[in-house]
């Protein structure tokens, strides 16, 4: 048995004869905790549009004391009638590449957003709605936030205009 078993010192650390502290593994390496909602502001950015699509970004930006991690997709769908109900189909996932994107305060994460415009889709068979904005969920919250995009979406829930990817570090 060696002295460290012996005096009950962590694998994290020993302490040598003169006093020094030598990180070996564990703790000194740990990964922050996750990002929680209260922990990230969600807003929207457009980007780009063409041919019956509008693109841009929901940014998680870390607005907590501390460091945390952001990993996966989030939730996201269209909110109207003045009252945050849910208008339409959720957004649906778009296949990506999953990280773990550690954010310090200030930093931000993004998700790229596909919105198909609903004039696209014959009236019957969407039901044009308009839309105060976007329901937004951060990864593993059940709890939302609310961000302003006004537009028009479609009452019926099998036509999906809304896709997203995971969340990343931006370029």
């Amino acid at each position: 048995m060696n002295i460290a078993t012996r005096l009950a010192i962590p694998a994290a650390a020993v302490v040598l004869a003169c006093g020094t502290v030598v990180a070996t593994s564990g703790a000194a390496h740990a990964q922050p905790g996750e990002c929680g909602n209260s922990d990230l502001h969600a807003s929207y950015h457009a980007r780009d549009a063409g041919a019956g699509h509008r693109y841009g970004v929901i940014r998680l930006t870390n607005v907590a004391d501390t460091t945390c991690t952001v990993r996966g997709y989030g939730g996201l769908s269209y909110v109207g009638h003045g009252d945050g109900t849910q208008v339409g189909a959720a957004a649906d996932r778009d296949p990506g590449r999953v990280r773990t994107v550690v954010l310090d305060p200030g930093q931000s994460v993004v998700s790229r957003v596909d919105e198909v415009v609903a004039g696209n889709y014959p009236r019957r068979a969407c039901r044009p709605t308009p839309v105060d904005g976007f329901r937004v969920y951060v990864p593993d919250s059940r709890v939302s936030q609310y961000v302003a995009h006004p537009t028009t979406g479609c009452a019926r829930s099998r036509v999906h205009l809304i896709s997203h990817g995971p969340f990343r570090a931006p370029r």
